[in-house]
């Protein structure tokens, strides 16, 4: 390991990137005790150094220079170094419980951790109720625990309809809600047309909690303008669309053609982000949130070598099934137009 300042967080972070990388455990956890050691406050450990460093864990991912178990491996790391970070701080409770928690089918748990984190060592007593939480479980632990306000994250903007849903549910639960997490858009476009509150980071968070009526339960959404029956169609045909998409591959790329079965399960599973991302787009009436989807899946395909005419012809296949949805038909014309500006000439 590298030496360097321990109570330099700027220094440490490539050292910290490195134990990572190595998967090696003792080593970050060693490296954190120092910078404790030498004053570094507990919240600056979380958030200007293990935050940072998954954040490149994920661009490392993204650029296929780390595999999935990489990823995982170092996600371990950082989540063992967080338990450890807090245990050693010992936070006291002093305020009102916050609970936190996942939108229902979202994975991704270290970033609302580390805000749950956080509001702890800023005297919050939190509840920390994990990845995926499901509506109706979320909503009778809302009321069996009085709380002061709910934090939920969502990572993903495909799963914004499902985060509606289950905001509106919270919601009548007199709760007051805030909100985190790139799903809702990197300036928290898309909570806002929810009616509720959203912090950028942890800090922001801990700010507004601590902002006597910066959080409330928040002003219901217009149904009339989110979700529709054009959205309700592409979730009800979602299974044949994608039957219909991967039929097209089996048939007309070359490429697929050598795929194993778990290639075949992993385009299975891109085929409906790329639908479910869509649908996410026509419920908030909003054709960037797909655009913006289908040029990141360019980047993940490029870092892997895959051509994008296969993307391209996911797209016409959907645009022919989807003819008579007028806005999904428009975001994907528009989504095909990013595909072919990234195609070579």
């Amino acid at each position: 390991m590298t030496a360097v300042s321990p109570v330099d967080v700027t220094a440490a972070y490539p050292a910290f990137l490195d134990c990572l990388a190595e998967a090696d455990e003792s080593g970050a956890r060693e490296l954190v005790d120092d910078l404790l050691d030498a004053g570094l406050p507990a919240e600056s450990v979380l958030l200007d150094l293990v935050a940072p460093a998954q954040v490149q864990v994920g661009r490392w991912w993204q650029r296929n220079e780390w595999s999935v178990a990489q990823e995982h491996a170092a996600t371990h790391i950082s989540e063992q170094v967080v338990t450890a970070v807090v245990a050693r701080a010992a936070p006291r409770a002093c305020r009102g419980r916050v609970i936190v928690a996942c939108m229902d089918g979202e994975w991704h748990a270290l970033p609302p951790r580390l805000v749950a984190e956080v509001l702890r060592l800023r005297g919050w007593q939190v509840t920390f109720l994990g990845a995926s939480v499901p509506a109706v479980h979320l909503m009778a632990y809302l009321h069996r625990h009085d709380a002061v306000a709910l934090a939920l994250a969502c990572a993903l903007p495909m799963r914004l309809p499902q985060a509606h849903q289950m905001i509106e549910a919270c919601r009548r639960a007199d709760v007051p809600i805030l909100v985190g997490g790139r799903g809702f858009g990197p300036d928290g476009r898309w909570a806002r047309a929810f009616g509720v509150a959203w912090a950028p980071d942890a800090r922001a968070a801990a700010d507004l909690l601590a902002a006597a009526g910066e959080v409330s339960s928040g002003t219901a959404a217009p149904t009339g303008r989110l979700g529709g029956e054009e959205y309700a169609g592409l979730v009800k045909r979602r299974a044949e669309i994608i039957d219909l998409a991967l039929d097209d591959l089996r048939h007309s790329e070359r490429i697929t053609s050598g795929y194993t079965q778990a290639q075949w399960d992993a385009t299975i599973a891109d085929l409906g982000h790329l639908v479910d991302f869509l649908a996410a787009a026509v419920y908030m009436d909003d054709g960037d949130l797909f655009v913006d989807a289908v040029s990141w899946t360019v980047e993940v395909l490029r870092a892997r070598g895959v051509p994008h005419t296969g993307l391209l012809r996911t797209l016409s296949v959907f645009s022919a099934t989807l003819r008579d949805f007028p806005r999904a038909y428009e975001f994907l014309l528009d989504g095909r137009r990013a595909v072919a500006r990234a195609l070579p000439c």
